[in-house]
């Protein structure tokens, strides 16, 4: 199989200036804002807490999370080839389910066979993702559009700006694979936060 490093300019990440809140009512009522007549209602902003798992039942994946930094050059990294199966959140950005958006990435597959985000482009709108935090919550994302974009096109206020809501973006590789440049593209799944489960104690 082929080797997939996920690396994205994620330096544009930003919080939006309003305070977080922990009220389990949806911040808004009726339609999303964006329109549509069944669209799910965004749900209140939380506090910040780390993610420790991300599953995503479409695609039957679940996976425990590791925090990722930006190197030198401001590209994001990866998880370690040598644990396909896990994900990797940015930790100097937002936490899903903060207002702002939150990025997971992971990799399509490695030198020794496919890892966790294989099928991310298989996912549909209205597919939930669900992701449990250090404080015993699980935040529920509803699926907007899954998108793949050329890393020579890739549009990084889309996909890494501020919408003024609770946003996640799952990222990997795809297109077409070379051996000398990797990857052509990036698979982008969009959603927003719709309902929160919290564990019983």
């Amino acid at each position: 199989m082929t080797l997939c490093v996920t690396s994205s300019l994620v330096t544009g990440i930003v919080w939006a200036s309003s305070d977080s809140s922990d009220d389990p009512v949806a911040a808004a009522h009726g339609n999303d804002a964006a329109g549509g007549g069944d669209r799910p209602v965004p749900h209140a902003p939380l506090s910040p807490s780390r993610p420790v798992k991300v599953a995503v039942p479409a695609i039957f994946i679940e996976a425990p999370v590791t925090g990722l930094g930006l190197d030198k050059k401001g590209h994001l990294g990866a998880p370690p080839m040598s644990r396909p199966r896990e994900v990797g959140w940015y930790r100097d950005g937002p936490s899903p389910g903060e207002k702002g958006t939150s990025l997971i990435v992971g990799h399509r597959d490695t030198e020794t066979g496919p890892a966790i985000f294989l099928n991310l482009n298989a996912l549909h709108k209205g597919d939930k993702v669900t992701v449990t935090r250090a404080d015993k919550r699980t935040a529920v994302f509803t699926v907007d559009a899954v998108e793949t974009y050329t890393k020579d096109k890739f549009p990084d206020d889309k996909v890494y700006g501020n919408t003024g809501r609770p946003e996640l973006r799952l990222m990997t590789c795809g297109g077409r694979f070379n051996k000398k440049d990797g990857y052509s593209a990036n698979v982008v799944v969009f959603a927003h936060l719709t309902s929160l489960k919290q564990q019983k104690a």
